[in-house]
């Protein structure tokens, strides 16, 4: 009987979170530490697990919230930085003479811009970066934080410089006869088979995002111009389809050839680079664009109270000149430092990441005496130490004085405080969820008994919910990489035993895991703390997950065609 009622118990705090976030409308503050809760009972009364486990798992959980909230602590203050300096009103202006038009705007930084910082440093950095950038600009902090997440999907998949296949797909499927088997024999691989098998899953993940993606930077100027504009119309979104398409394929189809050629580590990076070299200039001279006013929002003045963040964030003029290129000078530093310590041929990232707290990992290994291992955290390596050392380097470039320093660093911490309550829930939630295997009850871990019974209920129509379960994975774990590494394998399984093609199985996975970084939790929660929009996380998820719906259905489509 509780085998049946298992995969149930363990979508409960899926369901939690929806109905709270979603439904209810209710602050991810107030929200999420009710479905910690539930997830602490669920762990404690049904899957048995032992109190030092459900500790270590909580406490591995408050070290990623301490990451994050660095990562957001430097998002937030590079923005305060910008502000303070002047160089944000020289950006905006920089902005405006290539087009006043805020749908094509949009696509330039969320979708070119944003896919370039994911292919760099990926977990949610796009979003710290490109949706204070937006609403600097004057866009409506809502709008910047929804156009930010819906792009969280079709660059996600080779983000990090691949690390959601090459680390996530790699460990999900490591240790396991089948799949070595299965390599040797169909796929022809010799001694190491990640070589033929990752750039196969690979190829495959960008020929799905590739369709999917397609429609994605036309998606976000709809909705923008449907849920901010003043005539709330999805028409003066959509009549800027030429270019918005031209923009998908200019950055999609380079990553496919660089996915099928080069590998997972590059299609997003440079797959960006080669759409914004081409999108800049034709959005420079008006080619594909509707002959028409530019399309604004309203004035300030008239938008509705729940559009604006209370984050104050001041287009100051720099009491000097300040060029274009001093201006952006940050914004380039951030890139290149981001490819440069996440280039797995460089030494300069695995340096970074030698320097931990604490230096003996022996220190925090089977925590209190569980089966789990707390990793220790390498702060010079996360994205919110270079984001504080570019901001040192920008006070003497654009000759701040100490009280626009100090006014930037005391407004940054402030906003800080008010993300980190919902975090300090949501992730020891997640990691609890993952790590609920090994209890008296002999379940394993909820995420995969969930899964399991979703596949026994669809049998040879797994293809079209398998990326949805990737998306699950990712909804919950806040990563498309965990999602990964939770699934792989289960997926691969699923698709022999259903005599479906086992990689398109797993690259339905990886596709699928993307998609659910567009409303994973703790991720529009980041998003939301940086332009102070704390409390209205359900709304954007409201937004966001139709977007995620349409990625899944058309990827489980192909999905059947295809596997």
């Amino acid at each position: 009987m509780m085998e049946t009622i298992a995969p149930l118990l363990a979508f409960t705090p899926i369901l939690v979170v929806a109905v709270l976030l979603v439904a209810l409308r209710m602050p991810a503050s107030r929200a999420m530490p009710i479905a910690y809760v539930s997830v602490v009972v669920l762990a404690y009364f049904v899957w048995k697990l032992d109190t030092a486990t459900i500790a270590a798992a909580s406490v591995n959980g408050l070290v990623v919230t301490a990451q994050l909230l660095f990562i957001i602590f430097g998002a937030i203050l590079l923005l305060n930085t910008l502000s303070e300096s002047g160089a944000l009103a020289v950006i905006r202006r920089g902005f405006t003479d290539i087009t006043p038009d805020r749908r094509v705007q949009v696509i330039l930084i969320a979708w070119l811009f944003g896919s370039f910082i994911e292919g760099s440093a990926g977990f949610g950095t796009p979003a710290a970066v490109c949706v204070p950038l937006l609403v600097g600009l004057g866009f409506p902090a809502k709008s910047a934080v929804v156009s930010g997440m819906l792009i969280q999907c079709t660059p996600v998949s080779f983000g990090a410089v691949g690390t959601p296949i090459l680390i996530g797909v790699k460990n999900g499927l490591s240790g396991s006869d089948t799949v070595v088997a299965y390599a040797r024999d169909q796929l022809g691989a010799g001694g190491d088979i990640w070589s033929t098998l990752l750039p196969l899953v690979g190829g495959r993940v960008a020929f799905v995002h590739m369709i999917c993606g397609l429609l994605i930077p036309l998606l976000v100027v709809a909705v923008m111009t449907r849920f901010f504009g003043v005539n709330r119309s999805w028409r003066e979104g959509l009549r800027i389809w030429p270019f918005a398409l031209f923009a998908s394929l200019s950055m999609t189809i380079p990553s496919t050839i660089i996915a099928n050629t080069l590998g997972p580590e590059f299609p997003s990076l440079i797959g960006a680079l080669v759409g914004l070299s081409l999108t800049v200039p034709l959005a420079r001279r008006g080619w594909l664009l509707p002959s028409e006013p530019a399309w604004q929002f309203a004035d300030a003045s008239d938008w509705p109270a729940d559009w604006n963040g209370n984050v104050d964030i001041r287009l100051k003029d720099a009491g000097h000149r300040l060029s274009i290129v001093r201006s952006w000078a940050p914004y380039l530093m951030i890139a290149v430092l981001l490819v440069l310590t996440r280039l797995p041929s460089l030494e300069l990232g695995q340096w970074l990441k030698s320097i931990t707290i604490p230096s003996d990992a022996a220190l925090t290994e089977n925590l209190f005496g569980s089966a789990i291992s707390v990793k220790p955290v390498a702060p010079l390596y996360l994205p919110g130490a270079l984001f504080v050392l570019v901001c040192l380097l920008t006070i003497p470039l654009h000759r701040m004085s100490k009280r626009a320093v100090l006014e930037a660093t005391t407004r940054s911490m402030r906003m800080v405080v008010s993300a980190s309550l919902a975090l300090l829930f949501a992730v020891p939630m997640v990691q609890l969820f993952i790590n609920s295997t090994g209890g008296e009850a002999g379940y394993d871990s909820m995420p995969k008994v969930l899964a399991g019974g979703v596949s026994s209920l669809v049998g040879g129509g797994w293809p079209l919910l398998s990326p949805l379960v990737g998306g699950l994975g990712a909804f919950v774990a806040g990563s498309n990489t965990i999602s990964n590494m939770m699934f792989s394998l289960f997926q691969f399984q699923v698709g022999q035993n259903i005599g479906a093609d086992p990689i398109w199985i797993v690259a339905l996975q990886a596709v699928g895991g993307a998609a659910g970084n567009t409303i994973c939790v703790h991720n529009v929660v980041a998003a939301c703390a940086v332009v102070g929009l704390v409390g209205r996380e359900g709304d954007i998820i409201r937004i966001t997950a139709m977007v995620f719906l349409y990625y899944v259905v058309v990827a489980g489509v192909i999905g059947m065609i295809v596997a």
